[in-house]
Order: structure tokens, then C-alpha cells, then sequence
């Protein structure tokens, strides 16, 4: 089967936040579109979600369904990008928790990578579990019963994850080879040798990338603080609309 068509018929949810890292989202979302596969953008919300690279801010991807109005049994499969912020919103959403328990526990192929996982720990389902993630979490998913391989890729029953960005050109073809597969045993087979070790220094580019972030500007921070009060004056017409007793905020601190 032709690789532009060998997901053709499949659909799979991309289940992000705001915080999603960008090479994460965007460049997994081509391959599968590339693959005849339809994919959705699962949110917490309506709209547009904004995306980062690393830490800067970076493109707004388009919400297709809220967690509330998705379902495992609409989707071939589920994919959860990473970055810092983004699944750490989506593991304090009980739908969140609720649509990632689905998938695995109905054996569909779930794909995540660096802080992904997070998002599984949370919802419950790592026990016995063998995957990889950024290194920094290894303690966060060794702590929810799993077992955590320094690997580019490791694939275990319906689950397909993945260090982070750096090893993007090994996840892709597991993620296809994944989402192409179906359906897949969910029981836990954990590794023989356990966990291997945390890593003894965080890595230099995202140590960097912070230190060297430019500094928000008063335009900026201003332009913040006026969205703020917009934002605010336009909740406060609502409730007046509605008959609603609204106090302004203080703007004292």
C-alpha cells in the first residue's frame, strides 16, 4: 500500500492544550494527514490553542472538538503531543483523564512522547507499563508503576512512545506503523531489567533556551493588562445583560 495511503479510512484524535510544543503537533499532524488519515484536535476548550517552541510563544493550531464532545469510539487512535505546559493543563482535566483511560483500556493505539506521558500517569493506566518520555518525568511515571527505557521509541502492546523531539525522525514511522496497526493487547508486560536510571544533568539547548529568553517588553506586559481588563468589562456587560450584580477588581495590589 501506498505510504500516502496506507492510513486512509483512519481517524485519530490529537489530544492537546494550550503549551503544546510545535514540532510535536504540527509535524506529526502532517505525516498523518500525508498518510489518508483524518485528524482531529481534541481541546479543553473551543477556538485556537497556542503552541511554543520551547519557551517562546509559537503558531495557534485550530480546536476541532472539545474532550467533551469526543469519544474513544469515534477514533481509530490517539495521539498526545508534548512541551511543558500543555500536559500539565490536560492531566488536571477529569474528561482529559477520562478520554486517555478509554483509548487504552479499549486497546486503540495511543502515541505520546516527551511530557505526554504525564497525561497517562494521571489518568491511571501506566501500571505495569513499559514506555519512554522526556527524562525529565522518568521519576513521575517510575512512581505510577511504570517501567521507563532511555530509547528514541519503545512500543509495548497499544502503547507507542517517544523521548522528545531530538529523536522525531524514529517516532514518525512508529507512530504510522502504530496508528496502522489497530487495535492492540492492552495488558501490562513489564521489562525484565526495570527502569534504567535518571539522568544526572538536565540538557544544555532547553537550560539555554531559558536563560537567553528575551524579557517581556512594557508594551507587551501593558497590551496584557489591557486584554485583562477587556476581557473584564466584556464579562461584566454580560452579567449586567442578565441581571447580574457585578463588582469591578481591584486594580490595587
Amino acid at each position: 500500500m501506498s505510504s500516502r495511503r496506507a492510513l486512509k479510512g483512519r481517524r485519530i484524535a490529537v489530544l492537546a492544550a494550550d503549551g503544546f510544543e510545535k514540532v510535536e503537533l504540527t509535524v506529526p499532524l502532517r505525516a498523518l494527514k500525508g498518510a489518508g488519515a483524518k485528524a482531529d484536535v481534541v481541546s479543553l476548550r473551543r477556538g485556537r490553542i497556542r503552541g511554543l517552541n520551547l519557551n517562546l510563544p509559537a503558531t495557534r493550531v485550530r480546536v476541532d472538538r472539545t474532550v467533551e464532545q469526543a469519544s474513544a469510539g469515534d477514533y481509530d487512535g490517539l495521539l498526545v503531543p508534548g512541551g511543558f505546559i500543555n500536559p500539565d493543563l490536560l492531566r488536571q482535566s477529569a474528561p482529559a483523564r477520562e478520554l486517555v483511560r478509554e483509548f487504552v483500556e479499549n486497546g486503540k493505539p495511543v502515541v505520546t512522547l516527551c511530557h505526554g506521558p504525564w497525561v497517562l500517569a494521571s489518568a491511571g493506566v501506566l501500571r505495569g507499563r513499559t514506555l519512554t518520555s522526556w527524562a525529565g518525568i522518568r521519576d513521575d511515571l517510575v512512581n505510577a508503576g511504570a517501567t521507563w527505557l532511555d530509547q528514541e521509541v519503545v512500543r509495548e502492546g497499544n502503547l507507542t512512545t517517544s523521548r522528545g523531539p531530538q529523536d522525531m525522525a524514529a517516532f514518525i514511522p512508529a507512530m504510522l506503523d502504530a496508528f496502522g496497526a489497530g487495535r492492540l493487547a492492552a495488558q501490562p508486560s513489564e521489562s525484565a531489567h526495570g527502569s534504567d536510571p535518571q539522568r544526572n544533568s538536565p540538557p544544555d539547548l532547553v537550560a539555554a533556551a531559558t536563560r537567553w529568553a528575551p524579557k517581556l517588553s512594557t508594551v507587551a506586559v501593558a497590551g496584557a493588562g489591557l486584554a485583562a481588563l477587556a476581557s473584564w468589562t466584556a464579562r461584566r456587560s454580560e452579567g449586567r445583560g442578565h441581571g447580574a450584580l457585578a463588582k469591578a477588581p481591584s486594580l490595587a495590589r
